[in-house]
């Protein structure tokens, strides 16, 4: 049973909240994703929100969701560069889910105003910034008012997300993270998409291993077997957007 002294008091010091999260991660390594998500929502409520990027790991906690909440609440950034396959596939989310509580969250500029702003093509140029502007804003933005979210982080993605718990202190926004999927591996993900005959993104069967930003120098696909995220920010040494540092 999760304590609320565990999990849900946001005043405890950083310090003592990543003590006994890592100490509660250690506890549930390997629970099913399931379990995990029924603590979540006793422990957080309408406190608690998924952010889904719309890839298949947070396909597969939508479904998960909606099993055990009524109105699950997510959010979706939606960046203004988005692949048109991408903004077909959250259409088709919300037409399975009805039940699904989806906001949309815009950055504070359009693309244009961006251009005009800083010039253009500010996502080849100063890739850090523009993702700073399209997304890491946005997130903080919508997470302000919440004290838990969920996302689909596994340690299998990158390096960098290789230590990831499947709870966590999100010590930048001082508040709870969850990663139910943390553990599974890239088979596991599809086996369950399969296995609940799951909407994703057709650009995975085109070489799309990890799809965001739609300019190429955001994201291209990778030859069969090669590093699911070597198709992000190609040529340079960007490995994350930052919404997850």
């Amino acid at each position: 049973m999760v304590r609320m002294s565990v999990l849900g008091e946001r005043e405890q010091t950083a310090g003592a909240s990543r003590a006994s999260l890592e100490q509660l991660a250690r506890q549930w390594e390997g629970l099913a994703p399931q379990a995990i998500l029924v603590e979540a929502v006793r422990a957080f409520g309408q406190q608690l929100v998924l952010a889904t990027a719309l890839g298949p790991e947070s396909i597969v906690l939508v479904d998960m969701l909606v099993r055990i909440w009524p109105q699950p609440q997510a959010f979706f950034l939606d960046t203004g560069l988005h692949f048109p396959e991408t903004l077909a596939l959250k259409d088709r989310l919300l037409e399975r889910y009805p039940q699904l509580q989806l906001q949309v969250v815009k950055p504070l500029l359009s693309v244009e105003e961006q251009q005009v702003r800083y010039g253009e093509r500010l996502f080849e140029h100063r890739p850090d910034q523009c993702c700073a502007m399209r997304k890491v804003e946005p997130l903080n933005r919508v997470l302000a008012p919440y004290k838990a979210w969920i996302t689909g982080m596994r340690r299998e993605q990158s390096p960098s997300r290789a230590e990831a718990g499947v709870v966590q202190w999100d010590s930048s926004r001082g508040m709870v993270k969850f990663n139910p999927l943390a553990f599974w591996s890239h088979k596991q993900v599809w086996s369950y998409i399969a296995e609940h005959d799951l909407p994703y993104n057709p650009l995975h069967d085109q070489g799309y291993p990890s799809i965001g930003c739609s300019p190429a120098c955001c994201t291209a696909p990778v030859a069969v077997g090669a590093d699911p995220r070597s198709g992000r920010w190609q040529g340079k040494s960007k490995t994350e957007c930052g919404l997850h540092l």
